[in-house]
Order: structure tokens, then C-alpha cells, then sequence
């Protein structure tokens, strides 16, 4: 748990820049006054109008969610992995179940963050959002995307898992170096990212909805949420985001396997 809680945290605190930038795309639809920004254009708009300090807003709240999450994330994988079959469905079944656990742990830091990262937050801070939704959204609020992030995760955590103990054991023959883990976690992190970018644009959506000019949805219902994207913005707008959502998951993953390895093998 400790190596899995220091693993988490090194990771998206190293690309948080990256998922900032991620969610401002995703969040952009085509009732927006403002058009649509390509990767380039939205840091060069960030870094000129709010400074570096930009991209870094809501990282409290990715800190305090993201240590507790992976802990939990990892320990429930250990423990399936060992209980289970060494394969590469054992290994995807693994994954599906740790990441049930800790989405719900992660989920509201992980709206109260992108909250904060959108242009033009209307909230102080950590504190302040939380207090904000809970007074006008209920505590509902914070869980309104877990079904769309479980659906989401579940064949993410799948590809990564089963991609990393496959890029593992072609990478190598012996012995697992840093390199090793760096390389099997940055494929594995790439490949599921890239597939599942649209479930990700929807619980942008249902995270940021009704802040900073967002739309609003009727329910939490993601096939309405898909409806609403197609018809507005077309099949393009349910891939927004996808450059900076691989190039976030590919190293991030590469930092967070070569520190959960380092870590583990100290305990």
C-alpha cells in the first residue's frame, strides 16, 4: 500500500500540467463563445493569460485523492494477482477489480480538481469547492460521474494491466530493470488511454457540468451525455482531448510502475 501510495502520487503530481490541459480541451464544446483549442494553443493561452500557476490549479486536490487511491489500487491487485491464475485474463481481472475500489475513493477529489482546473473557477480552493457543491449539489454531486469512471477504468485498467505483463515478459527474459517497468507501463498507459478517450470526454462532462459555461445534463446517464456530444459537436467531440490524455497516460505510467517497483522492493 505504501509503495502503491507513493507510486500514485509521483505520477499525476509529474503530469499535472498535462491533465490540466486535457480537461480544458474536453471541457470545450461548440456552445462555448470561445472556439476550440488545439494542445499548442491552449498552453500558449494558459501560460499567457494565467502563468504557470495555471497549470497547476486543483493539484491539492489530485494529492490529497491520488495517494490514498493508488494504495488501495495496488494492494487489492496484489492480492487478486496472487490469488488468481498467472495470465493475461487473471491479470486484466486484477485490474477491473482494484480499480472498482479505488475509483471510489478517487472519484470526488478527481471532480473537485477538474472543477478547479477550468478557466475562470469560480472556486477558491479545495475547501471551497467542496463546501460549494455539497450547499448546492448535494453530496450526490461527487459521485455523479462513478458509474461513467468504473465503466470507463474497468477496460482501461483491463488493457493496461494485460499489456504491461505482456510488454514485461517480452521485454525480458530475467531480470525486471527500471528501464523495463518504464517501458511495459509508458505502451500500456498509451494503448489504454487512446481506447477509451470518449468515456473520458463524457466524465469531463458530467464532472464540470454546470461551472464556468459547461453544459448541464438531466442525469448522469451516459448514453444521454454520448446523444448530446454526437449531436452537438459530432463523433470528433467524444475524442477531444485525445493527444494530451496519451501523452498524460504514457509517461505517467512509465513514473508510476518504475516507482511502485523501486518502492516495493524496499519493503
Amino acid at each position: 500500500m505504501i509503495a502503491g501510495s507513493i507510486a500514485g502520487s509521483v505520477e499525476h503530481m509529474a503530469m499535472f500540467p498535462v491533465d490540466t490541459l486535457k480537461t480544458r480541451m474536453q471541457a470545450i464544446t461548440s456552445s462555448f463563445k470561445t472556439p476550440s483549442l488545439n494542445l499548442r494553443q491552449s498552453l500558449g493561452s494558459i501560460l499567457k493569460l494565467e502563468g504557470l500557476g495555471g497549470l497547476y490549479r486543483g493539484i491539492a486536490a489530485m494529492g490529497l485523492g491520488a495517494g490514498p487511491a493508488h494504495a488501495v489500487y495496488f494492494s487489492v491487485y496484489e492480492s487478486c494477482k496472487k490469488s488468481l491464475p498467472s495470465n493475461p485474463i487473471a491479470h486484466a481481472a486484477s485490474g477491473v477489480l482494484a480499480t472498482v475500489a479505488s475509483d471510489a475513493v478517487i472519484t470526488p477529489m478527481d471532480l473537485v480538481k477538474q472543477r478547479l482546473q477550468l478557466k475562470g473557477s469560480p472556486y477558491k480552493g479545495v475547501v471551497d469547492c467542496v463546501r460549494r457543491v455539497l450547499v448546492e449539489e448535494g453530496f450526490g454531486a461527487f459521485y455523479a460521474s462513478y458509474r461513467t469512471t468504473v465503466v470507463m477504468n474497468a477496460p482501461f485498467t483491463a488493457v493496461h494491466f494485460a499489456t504491461y505483463e505482456a510488454a514485461k515478459r517480452g521485454l525480458t527474459d530475467s531480470d525486471e530493470t527500471l528501464l523495463v517497468h518504464a517501458t511495459a507501463g509508458a505502451a500500456a498507459g498509451a494503448l489504454a488511454a487512446a481506447i477509451t478517450t470518449p468515456l473520458d470526454v463524457v466524465k469531463t462532462q458530467l464532472q464540470c457540468q454546470g461551472v464556468c459555461g459547461c453544459d448541464r445534463y438531466s442525469s448522469s446517464s451516459m448514453v444521454e451525455v454520448v446523444r448530446t456530444i454526437k449531436k452537438r459537436d459530432g463523433y470528433g467531440g467524444l475524442i477531444r482531448g485525445w493527444i494530451p490524455r496519451m501523452l498524460f497516460h504514457a509517461p505517467a505510467a512509465a513514473i508510476c510502475w518504475s516507482t511502485y517497483e523501486a518502492v516495493k522492493s524496499f519493503f
